[in-house]
């Protein structure tokens, strides 16, 4: 069947209504679920696609691909085989698509490979939101879950017989996405089992992912140590993001974080209280991913003198993949490049938080408006200006990385990002635990783990 004449099937669901004021200008997103809202807003107002086009663009040519995603496309690859004959029993097809939204493989059932076909869901056609909007793969690759997107809910018109499911599997370190996992069935729903078959998938592939990020911090580790002999400047070993495996005791008090205490695994790497120094060290893997021999220094402030203080970079590889740098306090090494480049640091810097008023409603929200996050479950709920508010992204860690280079936002707790310029009060307990108050009407009380206490203590001067 073509794609005109799956159009004339569509059915005049309350969400195809508001898809049709929504793409004619109006703004009343009644019964359309947040996320599809969100994403619906950032197909119209910010990538302005066409909600007519007929087919998915063809995909720019390939990018050189990382060691990860050769492994994660391997591990997707083999999870897509076996659940191939379970799909095309069902009428559907599965897709892989690199982080950009380009499909790279695709299986199932013949008949509806065809249907997919004609319009572009198929191997060497792009699926980002910037390209067709709102869809279950370029969707995935903005959020943090499983996304599910039936039928009107897409932003292409041509798409509307379809029910989609994926899912984006992320870097350990950094959380960006490698590659997402996708299924589709046309004129009709997705299998039962589809959210969770994607969802298992994804935590198999994130478990190959992890154990080598293991591994990158012991490597990681070993380098240090074995720089560490041969220097006397404070040193520390970062990963790609910036977040530090170890650093030595005078390291440790110039970043906020614990001195010579190895942070092996990612999940529990220490966040450097100095927004310049990370943003020097993305700076330095955006350099070294491009060019292997690639050494740079330039000049931060820190807490400890009124001076700039110079830092000197060297990328650390692991079977030729990248997966980290060694940092140290007073050298130069290599380019040096000014704070400008690596985009620029201001303390306090304007931001945006988008939070959920209602079911259809976003509110944008400056940062000075966000009291705190806190994690509950899957989900970030806000304390604002505004009242308690649901974040429109999901996970903790994702907020504090969007805005660790604010200078303000403080991740205390496993549970708890607190903004510092709106702490009014410290308690300190019988056994050295910190309590903090907040500025809110409720005098909100926040616990500080016992790892973030010494964090806490510095960026607070006390």
């Amino acid at each position: 069947m073509r794609i005109e004449q799956q159009l004339q099937t569509t059915p005049r669901t309350p969400v195809y209504v508001a898809w049709e004021r929504f793409v004619h200008g109006e703004d009343d997103l009644d019964g359309v679920r947040p996320e599809v809202a969100i994403s619906w807003q950032r197909s119209r107002d910010v990538y302005r696609i066409d909600p007519f086009l007929s087919e998915a663009p063809n995909a720019v040519s390939p990018t050189m691909s990382s060691l990860d995603q050769d492994v994660v496309f391997a591990e997707l690859g083999f999870c897509a085989a076996a659940m191939a004959h379970e799909v095309a029993s069902a009428g559907g097809v599965v897709t892989i698509a690199d982080a950009n939204g380009r499909i790279v493989a695709a299986w199932g059932d013949k008949n509806t490979r065809s249907v997919a076909t004609e319009g572009g869901l198929a191997p060497w056609y792009s699926w980002s939101e910037s390209a067709v909007g709102t869809n279950s793969m370029g969707t995935a690759l903005e959020t943090r879950r499983a996304v599910m997107i039936k039928q009107s809910e897409h932003w292409l018109q041509a798409f509307h017989s379809w029910s989609c499911g994926a899912i984006a599997v992320r870097e350990v370190v950094n959380g960006e996405p490698l590659a997402v996992l996708n299924i589709s069935c046309w004129g009709g729903d997705l299998p039962l089992s589809a959210r969770k078959w994607l969802e298992s998938s994804a935590t198999h592939t994130q478990k190959s992912l992890r154990r080598r990020a293991h591994d990158g911090g012991n490597e990681l580790l070993a380098a240090y140590s074995h720089a560490r002999g041969r220097s006397n400047e404070p040193m520390v070993a970062v990963d790609t993001a910036g977040a530090v495996v170890i650093a030595d005791d005078i390291a440790s008090v110039i970043l906020g974080v614990p001195g010579n205490t190895p942070a092996i695994d990612p999940v529990v790497r220490w966040t450097p209280q100095l927004p310049p120094f990370i943003h020097a060290a993305r700076y330095a893997t955006k350099r070294a991913n491009v060019d292997p021999g690639w050494t740079g220094s330039t000049q931060i402030f820190t807490p400890l003198v009124d001076e700039p203080s110079s830092i000197g970079i060297r990328p650390v590889f692991l079977q030729k993949n990248l997966i980290g740098h060694l940092i140290s306090f007073g050298a130069f090494a290599g380019e040096h490049f000014p704070q400008a480049e690596t985009g620029g640091v201001l303390l306090g810097h304007s931001r945006r938080v988008v939070a959920l008023r209602e079911e259809n409603r976003m509110m944008m929200l400056a940062t000075s408006e966000v009291t705190m996050a806190e994690m509950e479950g899957n989900e970030v709920w806000l304390l604002t200006d505004e009242g308690r508010l649901r974040a429109a992204l999901s996970g903790l860690d994702k907020l504090e990385h969007d805005l660790s280079d604010t200078g303000t936002f403080l991740r205390v707790h496993r549970q708890y990002l607190v903004n510092l310029s709106r702490i009014r009060e410290v308690e300190r307990k019988e056994k050295g635990e910190l309590v903090l108050i907040m500025d809110d009407a409720a005098k909100t009380v926040v616990p500080v783990s016992r790892r973030n206490n010494r964090a806490v203590r510095r960026a607070l001067n006390i």
